[in-house]
């Protein structure tokens, strides 16, 4: 069995916070170099002015973006991992918390009713699973409400199959328009029930950019959604083109008899993910 301090974990949030804030992901900045290359005119603009205010951002160690985000964190702890410590989700808070005031990053957070802002961006919105082996992953995924706003869940019924997965996930995009700030990556979560089809659509932003799912039905689908959603000309922030989005990741669960429950949940063209394993 081994031991771990929280603290380990503490500071593995506050570094991956920190980098997060500052970068896109290697494939998102991939996929925005390949689309600015393939537009012209506005779309072309608004697509090199991301990509220049991501050179800044590192050069300078500046946000990137001015929504730093709710902190989203994944954790898979071993089965052979005894922690020791603060609580498990104390260290997480506390790992964002200082990263948050480090990183010069807004604090977004606040209660839904009263409005009144936590000051501190916590509490962070933290998944945990037991997994296998002697290691701990933590995957950090601050997630903007630009694009968070934007998503949905459905439950369709079994009868309207890919068919209706595919409409669900192009009209999620169409209503969205350009209040995402496109071009987007959506996060698609198939089966499950209605909560854990919604974390299978947030699990599913954690994935590079781009990489197709190794089941080839569920690749397929992920490739006929993209094809359909860049046919809608929303383009970069909404001033038309090719790409409104970069890739469409899709995750999948089963799900009970009578139900088909789909999730989509947009990210931003702002990438921002991180993983340790300790």
């Amino acid at each position: 069995m081994r031991v771990l301090q929280t603290k380990e974990i503490e500071l593995c949030v506050y570094r991956l916070a920190r980098r997060a804030g500052l970068t896109l992901t290697d494939g998102c900045r991939a996929a925005l170099q390949a689309a600015a290359r393939e537009e012209t005119g506005a779309a072309k603009f608004a697509l090199d002015a991301v990509l220049e205010n991501e050179r800044i951002a590192r050069r300078e160690e500046m946000p990137i973006c001015q929504d730093t985000g709710m902190a989203c964190v994944f954790l898979e702890v071993g089965q052979e991992v005894r922690l020791e410590g603060a609580p498990l989700a104390e260290a997480v808070n506390e790992g964002v918390r200082r990263a948050y005031a480090d990183g010069n990053f807004r604090m977004s957070l606040c209660d839904p009713l009263t409005r009144v802002n936590t000051k501190d961006n916590t509490p962070a919105c933290i998944h945990t699973d037991m997994v296998p082996g002697d290691a701990v992953k933590i995957t950090f995924l601050p997630k903007g409400f630009g694009s968070e706003n934007m998503s949905r869940i459905r439950m369709l019924d079994p009868a309207d199959g890919v068919e209706g997965i595919l409409e669900t996930i192009v009209e999620t995009v169409k209503i969205a328009g350009s209040r995402p700030c496109p071009p987007v990556v959506a996060g698609v979560g198939i089966g499950g029930s209605f909560d854990s089809c919604a974390w299978l659509a947030k699990k599913a932003l954690m994935r590079e950019t781009g990489l197709a799912h190794p089941r080839s039905d569920v690749a397929s689908i992920e490739r006929e959604a993209l094809a359909r959603i860049n046919r809608l000309g929303i383009g970069a922030q909404g001033f038309g083109g090719k790409v409104t989005a970069l890739a469409v990741h899709c995750e999948l669960a089963p799900t009970h008899i009578a139900g088909l429950p789909v999730a989509v949940n947009l990210q931003c063209h702002c990438v921002r993910c991180g993983s340790e394993v300790l």
